[in-house]
């Protein structure tokens, strides 16, 4: 589109910005200035905002721009525009959590990493939509609009969710990462189906004060970035760690269960992750073909995973404000937090007890892999029209089916683009690492990326 400022980061991301921000080819103010022009004339089509903060975002940058003049650097995130998902609290803007049910008080004031991120320089640009609640995987959000996934601005497709206007701002060049959060995908999917690295961290790595809890058992949060190098940076800066480097591919030993996660695919996805997967094994990645007995059962998600999250997202909500709303809430998200309604104690009990034990069940068949890699999502972005077809309706609840199984396990988890091999939209490759390697997992995604390249953006 002519008129529009270049994406700032698409060619160099964060690590390129950074340099020049520091060799003074480039200011805090600029970039961000380029954002908010590129959310301006593009967040009307795709939808990615839910409160834009561009008065404070322009002052910060400022003040980034002469502490630096000054001579103090705060860091490899000083001066660095991003969004924030709106379950997260943020001093000064409003928190909607994707609905129209009144609900701030119970993500409460700004949290520990939102905080780290500030006191690092980093410029809030505004809060991105999501997900009613977070409690969805496809995006779409009938209480305060579904964003369109960037790479298809002639028919409105789904950007995957929960996290989905942190994926379609950061896809879409108006900022240059974004926070989300993952309870059964909602990193990974949204970055899976627009083009972008997410990363899904382990539970309790980033405190998740200060923001909403969809399942305080489940939650984890991380951002979404444009490439590995910009989530390896983000992730150092925010958790007191050296920035991860790539592993060597030849040491690297990947499994790859079939079983399940590889069932079921659209051509395109499976002609994607398998040119992926052969690109790593011709660079010397040694993949171990895994067979259905060699993990917990992926299947446990469809009985584990919604006993768990409904009774929890209505301990949070309290049963009073989901009966007095549900009425007003997105179809999907109502019938979902609703199944909370019919679960007894003891079954909730047993539930959480079953994810207990399979932590350590997933922790032991990862224990001589360095990861397990499979398609991030079964599909490509779907038009929102195919999801009022019960057909179109059933495949878009696939979504999450190989992204939960990582929650269940308490895993730590990556997706990356692959869909330069031969599809027209964004196809995801995830990495899945024993919980508390998450560092490794980047070292893990900085040694792929680096294998199978980085596709274009989209035309935006």
């Amino acid at each position: 589109m002519t008129g529009i400022p270049e994406n700032p980061f698409e060619k160099g991301g964060i690590v390129g910005f950074a340099k020049d921000l520091r060799a003074g080819r480039t200011s805090s103010e600029a970039v961000t200035l380029a954002c908010l022009a590129r959310i301006e004339a593009l967040d009307g089509r795709i939808g990615a905002f839910q409160h834009v903060a561009a008065d404070s975002a322009v002052r910060t940058a400022q003040a980034m721009d002469s502490l630096l003049r000054a001579g103090t650097d705060l860091g490899p995130l000083m001066g660095v525009p991003m969004a924030v998902k709106d379950i997260y609290a943020v001093d000064g803007m409003p928190t909607t959590n994707g609905s129209l049910i009144p609900s701030a008080d119970i993500t409460g004031p700004e949290g520990s990493y939102v905080r780290t991120l500030k006191r690092g320089g980093a410029v809030v640009l505004g809060k991105t939509k999501t997900v009613e609640f977070a409690l969805g995987a496809t995006g779409v959000n009938e209480a305060r609009g579904t964003p369109w996934n960037p790479w298809d601005l002639e028919t409105h497709r789904f950007p995957g969710g929960s996290s989905s206007g942190s994926a379609a701002a950061t896809a879409a060049g108006m900022c240059a990462f974004a926070l989300g959060s993952d309870t059964g995908g909602s990193i990974r999917i949204p970055a899976a189906l627009c083009g972008l690295f997410g990363l899904k961290t382990t539970v309790g790595l980033i405190p998740t004060d200060g923001v909403f809890p969809l399942s305080p058992t489940l939650d984890s949060l991380g951002p979404i970035c444009l490439t590995a190098a910009d989530a390896a940076l983000v992730h150092g800066a925010t958790s007191g760690i050296q920035t991860p480097e790539p592993a060597e591919a030849g040491t690297l030993r990947l499994g790859v269960p079939r079983d399940f996660f590889f069932e079921d695919l659209d051509d395109a996805v499976a002609g994607c992750v398998e040119k992926a997967l052969s690109a790593l094994r011709e660079a010397g990645v040694e993949l171990v073909e895994l067979t259905a007995e060699d993990l917990p059962d992926p299947r446990e998600r469809e009985t584990v995973f919604p006993i768990i999250v409904g009774p929890e997202v209505l301990a949070s909500l309290g049963i009073d404000r989901f009966t007095a709303g549900r009425d007003g809430m997105d179809r999907v998200t109502a019938m979902r937090a609703a199944i909370g309604l019919d679960v007894s104690a003891v079954d909730y009990s047993l539930a959480c007890r079953r994810h207990k034990a399979l932590k350590p069940l997933a922790d032991a068949a990862l224990e001589q892999l360095d990861g397990i890699v499979m398609p991030a999502t079964p599909m490509v972005s779907m038009p929102l029209a195919e999801l009022e077809t019960p057909e179109g309706a059933a495949r878009s609840m696939a979504a999450s089916r190989n992204t939960q199984p990582g929650n269940l396990w308490n895993l730590c988890g990556i997706s990356l683009p692959v869909h330069q091999y031969g599809s027209n939209l964004p196809v995801g490759l995830q990495i899945l690492c024993r919980h508390g390697m998450d560092a490794h997992a980047l070292s893990v995604g900085l040694a792929i990326e680096a294998i199978v390249g980085r596709p274009g953006a989209p035309v935006c």
